[in-house]
């Protein structure tokens, strides 16, 4: 049976209540998560994985009504959003009226370049922001005052500040929040373009204007060239646009203006905000939602993170099959003693003929008693013992690390190369000193990140 599914909005709910749980656990509820049956063992599947979570999201959320601290980020987005697109509709529609004021006479180019110069500006800008992947320039200058308002992060550790954060780092930062705020840009310039318009339409409707124009610093004949330029696809779509004879007669200085010469400046104007503003930033908000909604589909939870890995240990139904894995003769000489079992972090088992390699470690580093090491790498001799080792094995391999050190670049290139000969997935398993200790998180999350580096997979990581 296909399973549906999970939208970005879960998601994003569930990486709330992983932050939730990391800082304010001891306040929490699991009543209902205790119960949750768990999953039979088996091949790990990421979609069945979210589903599970999603159910035991739903339970949490229940039993510790947190239905209002999880919506509260995006209803304050939204509350953001509409005073930005408020605010975008009073400065266009004060723009336009500066513009016209009480006079009788539109300078047309003047007008233009109230409502469509800083438009223009912002769009450069974006676009530059885009290319060149800045995210300031590509959020917008007007956007980045939403990160001000009540639901960006708090100081004070609350239910609510945390699940605030989350939504932050989920839904306003990296490539999502790059195409959100990018529309919320181009939401407002709209809007400011629009109030804008929709303003001049009404008083051209209710009053007779004479358009003139004029410049002391450019050449006499630079503005008249621009407004061919300008009107040559507006006469392509079948709109009226002044003739030389109409523009060199609305010069300033120049009296007396027909009527179709200012239709045909009325039908320029409105043509030219439209074509050249509305229409443009149309075409760019329905990119950034695309993107948007794409780079949403796409994403997906960090397995790799202690969180997550500890849960499918929890919801996957992992186990462990006892059995000796590449049984030693020479056993009872080998400086590394046995101990208890490993947990899995994934599949139900570490394969039954996995070969075991050590990397870099001493006497104290415990083994669980069904795996036996075959070559510790301590030096060059035998990093090429294991590397010609591995070459000719056809069975999984599987490298012991000690999980009380920090992993470094050495220890990275040395995994790699050993995964690199390989032919199959790898495993990883972290070792500890003293068999009854668990590994720290972040030491953990360290070797996680060092696993997924070198392309062995999460679930072929084995947490003591």
């Amino acid at each position: 049976m296909s399973i549906k599914r999970l939208s970005f909005t879960d998601v994003v709910r569930i990486e709330q209540l992983r932050h939730i749980e990391i800082t304010q656990k001891e306040r929490l509820s699991f009543a209902s998560i205790k119960d949750m049956p768990a999953s039979p063992a088996g091949e790990f599947n990421y979609a069945h994985f979210l589903k599970r979570l999603n159910d035991r999201a739903n339970l949490l959320v229940r039993d510790n009504h947190l239905q209002d601290a999880l919506q509260q980020p995006q209803q304050h987005f939204v509350y953001a959003q509409r005073i930005c697109l408020l605010l975008a509709l009073i400065l266009g529609g004060v723009a336009a009226g500066q513009a016209v004021s009480e006079s009788a006479t539109l300078n047309i180019y003047w007008l233009l370049a109230v409502l469509l110069g800083f438009n223009f500006i912002s769009l450069l800008l974006w676009s530059v922001g885009v290319l060149m992947n800045i995210q300031g320039l590509s959020s917008g200058i007007v956007a980045q005052l939403v990160s001000w308002l009540p639901f960006r992060q708090h100081k004070e550790q609350t239910m609510t500040s945390v699940a605030s954060r989350a939504w932050w780092e989920s839904c306003l930062s990296g490539k999502i929040g790059k195409w959100r705020i990018s529309a919320l840009t181009h939401k407002f310039w709209l809007v400011y373009l629009a109030s804008g318009l929709v303003l001049l339409i009404l008083l051209m409707l209710a009053k007779q204007y004479n358009f003139t124009w004029g410049t002391t610093l450019l050449p006499d004949g630079s503005l008249p060239q621009i407004t061919k330029i300008l009107g040559t696809p507006l006469e392509a779509v079948g709109l009226t646009v002044p003739q030389d004879e109409q523009i060199a007669a609305s010069r300033i200085g120049v009296k007396g203006q027909n009527s179709e010469t200012r239709t045909a400046w009325a039908t320029f104007l409105i043509g030219t905000l439209v074509l050249f503003g509305i229409i443009p930033r149309i075409i760019v908000l329905s990119v950034s939602l695309l993107m948007q909604r794409w780079h949403e589909s796409r994403y997906q939870l960090d397995l790799y993170l202690p969180y997550y890995i500890t849960l499918r240990q929890q919801l996957m139904g992992a186990s462990i099959k006892t059995a000796v894995i590449d049984a030693d003769p020479h056993a009872d000489k080998t400086p590394i003693q046995s101990v208890s079992n490993a947990r899995v972090a994934g599949k139900s088992s570490i394969p039954l003929n996995a070969t075991a390699l050590g990397i870099e470690l001493d006497g104290s580093v415990h083994w669980p008693e069904s795996i036996t090491c075959r070559i510790n790498i301590v030096d060059q001799d035998s990093q090429d013992q294991a590397i010609s080792l591995i070459k000719k094995l056809k069975d999984p391999l599987l490298l012991g690390v000690a999980a009380h050190r920090l992993p470094d670049r050495g220890v990275q290139r040395l995994v790699k190369e050993l995964v690199t000969h390989s032919a199959q997935k790898p495993w990883m398993i972290l070792l500890q000193q003293d068999a009854s200790a668990m590994v720290a998180n972040t030491r953990e999350l360290a070797w996680f990140r060092l696993a997924e580096a070198c392309g062995i997979p999460a679930d072929h990581v084995v947490s003591r």
